[in-house]
């Protein structure tokens, strides 16, 4: 995944960021029991935020330990753990997966059919556990990656089918919460694709590689514009966000949604300001 669905560690309070931390270890412990070694290699903060996010809403019975890890071999390390980090841990694997691939048809990148090999195994009982979900995660995947290829332009539509991917990731179940964690997922999403591209787009554009921004990047305004696009996006996923029953964990997801998610956009926006400066200075 992108990494970019994170906390604000400045402003959590200590014990709110010892429940993340615990939670994102708890993801990992998930990967590993379900998916081995290599699938503790996909772990991600984007599904550390979704296993929250459910176990807040549905607030079911978690197991919490300390244990020493690879990873923390020193030190003991908390955890928590429910069946929603287990259905994270699922989602992370098969979106990883499918990503690998893609790079693979697309850049021919060795490393990334290597790591698919890897994953195929668990990916087949990953489609056999969710038929309906995977198959429609598939088909936007295609779509998604087709439409690439023929370098479409238009950034509503090609955020809008990773929005209707992380829609289906979000559903959990069909039930009375459904359809605002349908449209979180939506405008979530589409604010990952969104701000996926505007992180890589000078990089893309160099490796001449797909980027629906590469025809604006340097056009006046494009940050400006870019950053209204993004906040209109996390005003509707914070909308359907408080919509929902959640108390527990609600500090923690309201700190990722309305200050954690604009981590990245603030790093990148502030590197690109200095080197515009520095460059400027130069031509003087």
């Amino acid at each position: 995944m992108f990494g970019y669905i994170i906390v604000h560690k400045p402003e959590l309070k200590v014990r709110e960021y010892e429940t993340y931390k615990a939670s994102y270890c708890g993801l990992c412990r998930s990967l590993k029991k379900r998916h081995g070694r290599i699938g503790q290699m996909t772990l991600s903060y984007d599904m550390t935020f979704l296993a929250l996010l459910l176990t807040g809403l549905y607030e079911p019975e978690t197991i919490t330990g300390c244990e020493r890890c690879i990873a923390h071999p020193v030190n003991r390390h908390h955890f928590r753990q429910n069946q929603y980090f287990d259905y994270a841990a699922d989602m992370n694997v098969l979106l990883t997966f499918y990503k690998c691939l893609d790079d693979w048809n697309d850049d021919r990148k060795y490393v990334k059919l290597g790591y698919a090999r890897l994953l195929e195994g668990k990916n087949n009982r990953l489609l056999k556990l969710y038929p309906d979900k995977a198959k429609r995660i598939v088909e936007l995947l295609d779509e998604l990656s087709a439409l690439e290829k023929q370098g479409e332009t238009d950034i509503d539509r090609m955020s809008g089918i990773f929005g209707h991917i992380m829609e289906e990731i979000l559903a959990y179940r069909q039930d009375e919460w459904e359809k605002s964690l349908r449209r979180i997922g939506f405008y979530l999403g589409k604010f990952i694709y969104l701000l996926d591209a505007y992180d890589d787009v000078e990089e893309d554009v160099k490796n001449k590689d797909y980027n629906p921004f590469a025809e604006k990047y340097t056009m006046e305004g494009f940050e400006g514009e870019v950053r209204q696009i993004l906040m209109m996006m996390m005003a509707e996923t914070c909308r359907e966000f408080e919509k929902l029953p959640i108390i527990k964990y609600g500090d923690i997801l309201r700190n990722i949604l309305y200050s954690g998610v604009w981590c990245r956009f603030e790093e990148v926006s502030r590197k690109r300001r200095e080197e515009r400066e520095k460059e400027h200075v130069g031509s003087i």
